[in-house]
């Protein structure tokens, strides 16, 4: 099987690189030519989870030109970006070809549906955690489960392919019919951990070592619980307040997505998890004071970057 990893920062690499890993052919696709040349040259280098090495058997590439047709195609981009991504990725993609987010936020899988089409696509979650450290090396931060699913809910061969991959590089894999109920659910972890650690820089577990941090991130998670209840939305987990405390402290040494990105003046992805809350909250009347802090808050930062 070919698979091509559409995005290959700090989560594109730890999949792409525990696939190649078990000996599947795999090709990263990242517009950072410092960090793909460096992967070219030296490896992929991971550290953390799983002990420190350098994974030599994996390609990568600035550009989806650059790539043969793939079977499996995991788009780990950012949510703001996915659209272009999947439009330059259209020569890559052959009748046949499946393609898996495993991406942050709301709006995803409408935004890859509308390039390849409904059917060729499956959606996920991960709670695996990992950090960029620089051009060609990641820290496997924490672990979790990765689940996906079909869009209409079914659970077919080609779902039960793409587990039975994910499983060769060494993922735990649960197959879901409820595929907007996990989503949710992993918004809702995002939006109780990832603006927080931005405003605040601290790591994800040291959120719940504080009263005022663990506050906020109860609130923020109860705001999207009635956001998501609104919608109809069935969540998968049972109490949303404590699985994102017990996420928070299972990669209590990760420095969240968003936390890496403010550090980096980079764009977030607070427009699709607590700005999405706020929109949906809006639409439907349900109030979300605190994400909509959290929100403008971020935001700010972004605005700054520049400034002395």
């Amino acid at each position: 099987m070919k698979i091509a990893v559409l995005g290959s920062g700090a989560m594109g690499c730890l999949y792409g690189g525990k696939l190649a890993e078990a000996g599947l052919d795999v090709t990263l696709i990242d517009v950072w030519k410092e960090h793909v040349d460096a992967i070219n040259a030296r490896g992929l280098s991971v550290e953390g989870i799983g002990g420190d090495r350098v994974i030599k058997n994996i390609k990568a590439v600035t550009t989806p030109e650059e790539v043969k047709e793939c079977d499996l195609l995991i788009v780990f981009v950012k949510a703001t970006l996915t659209s272009q991504a999947m439009e330059s990725a259209r020569c890559i993609m052959g009748p046949h070809t499946s393609v898996l987010t495993l991406q942050n936020g709301l709006g995803n899988v409408e935004k890859i549906s509308a390039v390849v089409g409904k059917e060729k696509v499956i959606a996920g979650v991960t709670g695996h955690g990992s950090t960029l450290l620089g051009p060609g090396k990641i820290r496997h931060a924490g672990q979790g489960n990765t689940v996906i699913g079909e869009l209409d809910g079914k659970i077919d061969e080609r779902l039960e392919a793409v587990g039975s991959v994910l499983e060769k590089g060494g993922f735990s894999v649960t197959l879901s019919n409820n595929v907007m109920g996990l989503i949710w659910g992993k918004l809702i972890v995002n939006i109780g951990i990832n603006a927080l650690t931005a405003v605040t820089g601290l790591k994800n577990g040291r959120l719940v070592d504080f009263p005022e941090t663990e506050e906020l991130l109860c609130g923020a998670v109860e705001e999207a619980m009635a956001v998501a209840k609104a919608k109809g939305i069935s969540l998968e987990i049972g109490d949303p307040v404590e699985h994102t405390k017990k996420v928070a402290r299972l990669t209590a040494e990760n420095r969240s997505s968003m936390l890496q990105d403010v550090s980096n003046k980079r764009k977030t992805e607070i427009s699709v998890i607590n700005g999405a809350v706020v929109e949906e909250g809006v639409q439907y009347g349900v109030p979300t004071p605190i994400n909509k802090v959290l929100y403008n808050l971020v935001s700010v930062k972004e605005k700054t970057y520049n400034e002395v």
